[in-house]
């Protein structure tokens, strides 16, 4: 019936339906972030202080319109078939890393375009295609030392060895040229091929052939009668600075040299090779890759200097740490340490997933920071009225993202810090938090340059900004705020009207931050009561709103006007009040009228009853309560919505005064269920493991220390069949 209306309004208006639907996949997100994956990661971060969960779905949602894999393989694209990257070795690291944990974690994202379902990139149709025998596969990366402990942890699981087991590793700096595969018959060089997709790769044997460091021919006894030698082609910064060249970096030239039509062009670029490993083979004996690394250099092939044999996750990294130093030092390229289990026969047994072997990963180094220059410092005024400073700097690239904002937390970190306009700063982005700026430099500090003053009045409104005194920590708060209450702050009345219909709230689909702000603009809303009264003829005019699209806002609105009241009290954005402390309250009020009459009446000492609603949260309310603008707020959207009374929990139900709490993965039913079902039987969810909790269920790969923390204080720990059992 849907379709049946769909196709008749395309008529109409005279549409196509594939060209309307390529425009709606161009503005739609490629990713629309649910409810429950935003829970599951709260729940995570806030019981379990894992934001594991929380940095995977914040780096999906920095561009929830990009098609990453499709932005991956145009990367490949000018990385392996123009020679001419568009980011760095690091960006695209950490590109592919994104991606790939998100897809282990969603799966549902997974794609051919996706990096762990391929490698390299189509071979360039210039030159003649040909298969590898044995694939050239790519390696998986670590980035720090939690990264490296999990990939032994791995090798160790997979292969069931015991703790006293040493395991001993090819540590090998990784140079930032291009792979080729040497196929030698009866030690005669006959074939060379680039790494290609993986697969096939492209014959470019007579380029290769003009190589010096390419032996053509091997005499020597104990050489296999037919193997493929692999390593990478590259050319030395000294080199590179000698010769003339359209390229940027010496990793691109020698790309961009290797495939020329012409080998005599080739011939004239002073192209060097390194070998480290080893594809098809005959009669190839060897023990440790070490060994074989020996056998290289004997029959007449270069290897890096730098390679050591190391013992010990720890002496990695102080390895790893010294080269990175020491990188500038080297003239060519290094962009990290490529680890390898040195016994070939455990390497043998640990084999390979999908496209990178069990028993190698890239130790990359570090480029996390950079160096801009503060342009100018801009106070943003918050939904709770607080003003956050952001540093606008120059853009520049750190861990594989554009910075252009750096957060400067407070008016006490600037000070402190002495940050000010016109600044050399050294800008951070450690793992996947929000760039700040870490330190800035004295000595190329300006001469007329002047001490940044925090505003005393709003930017927004021109209120005055307060510091707030905590009860807690019996001083004044670090962060400034606007003491404008209700909707008389500009900034802060366009984001409480975002947060009214945020996914959380009224949760009003297609009514996004973009168009509140444009809305606002445009003198559409000023308040969320004016979401209900919006002049979609004049809406129709307007850029990029058609009949369709209009018709899909309003029968979203339309659809909002029932809400529980929980969640219309989370909707007012009173400060202190988050969705827990709402659904408190709501419990507490039973219904719509009773929440009214308490906003009239202000008598607010019944609250004080309410257990997990503290002093903090009940100032917070009465402010609220006590601004004009708030109260006729409160009144009209009174008109316009069905607010549902609080269903009452079963106060004689089996788990009645019993307090729980979940830690692990609950088999066939989700946490927010099973938090219902507690609820339902008058028990209660606790958040910390202290003396009020009576059980604590355990599922799959529970947390250790909420275990040992209850067994010390002799709570009842329970699998999730036990608790079920409970309510039969």
């Amino acid at each position: 019936m849907y379709l049946e209306n769909y196709l008749k309004l395309c008529e109409r208006e005279g549409t196509n339906h594939e060209e309307r639907k390529k425009q709606m996949d161009a503005v739609n997100p490629k990713f629309i972030l649910r409810t429950h994956l935003v829970q599951h990661a709260l729940e995570k971060a806030l019981k379990d202080s894992d934001f594991s969960e929380v940095k995977r779905l914040r780096v999906l949602m920095e561009n929830p319109f990009e098609d990453r894999p499709k932005l991956f393989q145009e990367y490949n694209k000018y990385y392996y078939d123009k020679s001419d990257p568009k980011v760095t070795d690091n960006e695209f690291d950490i590109l592919k890393k994104e991606i790939i944990e998100l897809e282990r974690k969603y799966n549902f994202l997974k794609s051919e375009k996706s990096p762990s379902s391929s490698v390299g990139f189509t071979p360039s149709k210039n030159f003649k295609k040909v298969k590898h025998k044995t694939q050239m596969l790519s390696l998986s990366n670590a980035f720090n030392e939690e990264d490296l402990n999990n990939f032994e942890k791995k090798i160790r699981n997979f292969l069931s060895l015991s703790k006293d087991f040493e395991l001993e590793y090819s540590a090998e700096p990784k140079i930032d040229g291009i792979s080729a595969s040497l196929t030698y018959k009866n030690g005669k060089f006959t074939m060379g091929l680039s790494r290609g997709d993986g697969k096939e790769g492209e014959d470019i044997t007579e380029n290769l052939k003009t190589v010096e460091d390419i032996p053509k021919i091997i005499t020597a006894k104990n050489f296999p009668v037919e193997i493929d030698i692999r390593g990478e082609v590259f050319i030395q910064n000294s080199d590179f600075s000698k010769i003339k060249t359209k390229f940027a970096n010496p990793r691109n030239a020698a790309s961009g040299s290797l495939r020329q039509k012409d080998p005599k062009a080739t011939s004239k670029i002073p192209l060097k090779f390194i070998a480290y490993t080893y594809g098809f083979t005959k009669n190839l004996s060897i023990k440790t890759q070490s060994s074989f690394l020996k056998n290289l250099k004997n029959w007449g092939f270069k290897t890096n200097e730098y390679n050591k044999t190391i013992c010990g996750i720890n002496n990695l990294i102080v390895n790893h740490n010294h080269l990175e130093k020491k990188r500038d030092e080297i003239d060519f390229d290094i962009d990290g340490i490529v680890y390898k289990i040195n016994d070939i026969e455990l390497q043998k047994r640990l084999g390979y997933v999908t496209n990178a072997p069990r028993w190698a990963i890239a130790h990359k180094f570090s480029a996390n920071s950079s160096i801009s220059e503060i342009l100018n410092i801009e106070i943003q005024v918050g939904r709770t009225g607080a003003l956050t400073p952001v540093a606008k700097i120059k853009p520049v690239k750190i861990g594989g993202v554009t910075v252009s904002n750096a957060t400067l937390h407070n008016e006490d970190e600037i000070t402190r810090k002495d940050i000010r306009v016109g600044d050399t700063a050294t800008i951070e982005r450690a793992g996947d938090v929000i760039p700040h700026v870490i330190s800035v430099d004295l000595n190329k500090r300006k001469k007329n340059s002047q001490k940044f003053i925090f505003p005393k009045k709003c930017p927004s409104c021109g209120s005055s900004t307060v510091k707030e005194f905590n009860e807690s920590t019996k001083r004044n708060d670090a962060v400034r705020r606007c003491s404008s209450e209700g909707f008389e702050c500009d900034q802060i009345s366009i984001e409480k009207i975002k947060h009214f219909v945020s996914k959380e709230a009224l949760n009003i689909e297609g009514f996004g931050k973009k168009i509140v702000e444009n809305f606002w603009e445009l003198n559409l809303i000023k308040f969320p009561q004016d979401i209900f009264k919006l002049d979609y003829e004049k809406i129709k005019k307007l850029e990029g709103w058609g009949n369709l699209s209009v018709s899909n806002l309003k029968y979203a609105i339309d659809n909002k006007k029932k809400i529980s009241l929980d969640k219309f009290i989370y909707s007012l954005g009173i400060r202190h009040i988050g969705q827990e402390n709402a659904k408190l309250l709501a419990r507490h009020l039973k219904s719509a009228s009773n929440f009214f009459k308490l906003s009239l009446s202000k008598d607010i000492d019944e609250l004080k009853n309410i257990d997990g609603i503290g002093s903090t949260q009940i100032k917070s309310i009465l402010n609220f309560f006590s601004n004009q603008t708030n109260q006729k707020f409160l009144i009209e959207l009174k008109n316009h919505l069905e607010i549902t009374d609080t269903i009452q929990i079963n106060q004689s139900g089996l788990l009645k005064n019993k307090n729980f709490m979940f830690t692990g993965k609950l088999d066939g039913i989700s946490r927010a269920e099973a938090k219902s079902i507690i609820e339902q039987n008058s028990g209660k969810i606790i958040s910390n493991v202290t003396k009020k909790l009576d059980y604590l269920i355990i599922g799959e790969k529970p947390t250790t220390k909420k275990i040992n923390l209850a067994k010390e204080l002799n709570i009842k720990i329970l699998s999730q069949k036990e608790w079920l059992k409970m309510l039969d």
